[in-house]
């Protein structure tokens, strides 16, 4: 009869140790999971964080060549657009961003502003940093008579030093080359370059802070992709 006893209670135990193991497991198996990062909470890390460098100024210098005929203002839309993601996306204080009004006053009141260098002009306008976008083309087609669009713009987009007028970014190449186009549009022409105009600035600051995985590609993104060749 006792030994009966100490057998029962021998299986309780043994019942009870491996209830114990096996909600110790299920509950460091949901831990795990909860501290695991979701494909929303995922980052792509910035190639050059600007968070880091808030308290510099920096100019965006947007370099559209006179050859570079689209009837379209890019410097402007384009210096307005990168700002407003500086802002919004890098919360890069406004502040510290050149307003494109400055820095088209200093242009129209200097006949050799061609001449100068990026760093030369980030420094006449008390800028830390000049986020350098050289237009390299620009291309609209429209679709026969059907008011469709197709269009792709491209640019070389680098980060100086002001003081040292070295670059900074990007570190494994000269330049970062930024494509965006799209096939269809079936809107106005206007609409269509506010629409490169939104992606390419958005390709660019990108890489200047810790991006979302999950919005760090866009539809426009071209960038990888020979989109420039089409017929």
């Amino acid at each position: 009869m006792i030994a009966g006893v100490k057998m029962k209670k021998i299986i309780v135990c043994f019942i009870s140790a491996s209830v114990f193991l096996y909600s110790g497991c299920q509950y460091g198996g949901l831990m795990s999971i909860i501290g695991t990062p979701g494909h929303y909470e995922k980052t792509i890390p910035a190639e050059y964080d600007l968070n880091q460098h808030a308290d510099k100024k920096i100019l965006v210098l947007v370099n559209q060549p006179n050859w570079l005929d689209i009837q379209a203002n890019l410097r402007f839309s384009l210096t307005e657009a990168i700002s407003k993601n500086l802002r919004e996306g890098v919360e890069f204080p406004e502040g510290n961003i050149v307003s494109y009004d400055e820095l088209s006053e200093f242009r129209s009141g200097k006949s050799n502003f061609s001449l100068l260098l990026p760093a030369e002009v980030g420094e006449a306008l008390n800028a830390d940093l000049v986020l350098l976008v050289a237009l390299e083309s620009c291309r609209f087609d429209v679709m026969g008579e059907s008011g469709y669009y197709r269009g792709a713009l491209n640019a070389q987009v680098v980060l100086i030093d002001v003081p040292s007028g070295d670059k900074v970014w990007p570190e494994s190449a000269n330049s970062k080359a930024i494509k965006v186009g799209f096939e269809i549009e079936d809107r106005k022409r206007e609409v269509a370059a506010a629409r490169l105009v939104a992606a390419l600035a958005y390709c660019t600051t990108r890489y200047l802070y810790d991006c979302p995985k999950a919005k760090f590609r866009i539809a426009d993104d071209r960038s990888s992709i020979g989109w420039e060749s089409w017929d």
